[in-house]
């Protein structure tokens, strides 16, 4: 029974792939906006199952809603862009999504403003017990798994200036916010190649964060939010793991 359930469901993702094609095939090549009903009687796709499809295109702006009708959008032009129209949210937002779908934990990507982070790109997790993070709101570095990730990027002469100049607000109890410990810190994150943090930014929550660099130079760093009740020693490997290809496949790209 398992494997087929699994055939199912391998049937119906490429199913739903094909779909997806048809949709933005019929659009393109209709050259007008189109309301739901006519792509589902023009396409045969169930107006239930359409509406799903229509929404995912949309919310990823392949295709944009004018009304009760339908047109092509910013997104199909993006992929046809030379690579330097690719902003860097464009470029890391497919992987972020895929380490949300393998680990099923809320993931971002994040970018150093001074001694600050900011959440350019962010895919939440679908659990019931999960972390959202806003994009565009910015964070001290030494409370997150993604800024201390990046701390540990950072030249001796850097850490000098950023420890004479950042505040160390005390966010938790466990909030590490002396300098001598997040000096252990950092050494410990360059050794490793990523951070991990305990509830120092929010009760419950632990991170885990790797620096990203493309072309030699550091980024944004990748971080993954798990609730506190399902992180044990295996799921921080995992998770590291999968940081450390993902960043991998960035600096390749």
């Amino acid at each position: 029974m398992a494997g087929n359930n699994g055939n199912g469901a391998a049937i119906g993702s490429v199913k739903s792939a094909i779909r997806t094609l048809d949709i933005i095939e019929y659009i393109v090549a209709a050259g007008r906006p189109l309301v739901a009903q006519e792509i589902s009687t023009a396409l045969g796709i169930p107006v239930s199952s359409l509406s799903y499809l229509l929404s995912t295109l949309v919310e990823r702006q392949y295709l944009q809603r004018q009304g009760r009708r339908y047109t092509t959008g910013p997104g199909l032009e993006r992929l046809q862009a030379r690579e330097a129209g690719f902003s860097l949210a464009d470029r890391v937002a497919p992987l972020v999504r895929m380490l949300r779908v393998q680990l099923n934990e809320t993931t971002s990507f994040f970018v150093r403003e001074e001694w600050e982070v900011e959440a350019i790109v962010t895919e939440t997790s679908e659990q019931a017990l999960r972390y959202a993070i806003d994009t565009g709101r910015r964070l001290p570095m030494h409370a997150l798994a993604s800024g201390k990730a990046l701390l540990g990027t950072l030249s001796d002469a850097e850490l000098d200036r950023y420890f004479a100049e950042a505040r160390f607000d005390r966010f938790t109890p466990a909030t590490v916010t002396g300098e001598a410990k997040l000096r252990k810190q950092v050494a410990e994150i360059r050794k490793r190649g990523y951070s991990v943090t305990d509830e120092e930014y929010s009760l419950g929550i632990n991170g885990v964060g790797r620096a990203v660099t493309i072309g030699g130079e550091v980024v944004g760093a990748l971080s993954v939010a798990i609730p506190k009740v399902r992180f044990d020693p295996a799921l921080e490997k995992r998770a590291a793991d999968l940081l450390e290809k993902t960043a991998a496949l960035l600096a390749d790209g």
